[in-house]
């Protein structure tokens, strides 16, 4: 399942790399109720993502230095 997940991965950290996002969006779009397609939880699990307020004290979604690497590698 992890070759599956892996990709997935990465189009999550690609999608709040170029800038933060709400946290509701990224959940609303990224969650799942599947036991084996665990791309959102595995992301902040690995440290690709991480979460952040902002200056109005909303939650946001950022890609992590980790979570650029792993950008970065596909890119090569």
């Amino acid at each position: 399942m992890q070759d599956v997940i892996t990709p997935l991965i990465r189009d999550l950290v690609a999608s709040v790399a170029v800038a933060p996002r709400p946290y509701h969006e990224v959940l609303e779009a990224w969650r799942t109720s599947c036991p084996r397609l665990t791309v959102w939880e595995d992301a902040v699990d690995g440290g690709f993502v991480a979460l952040t307020h902002d200056a109005k004290g909303g939650v946001q979604v950022v890609a992590t230095a980790r979570g650029r690497e792993l950008l970065d590698a596909q890119a090569k």
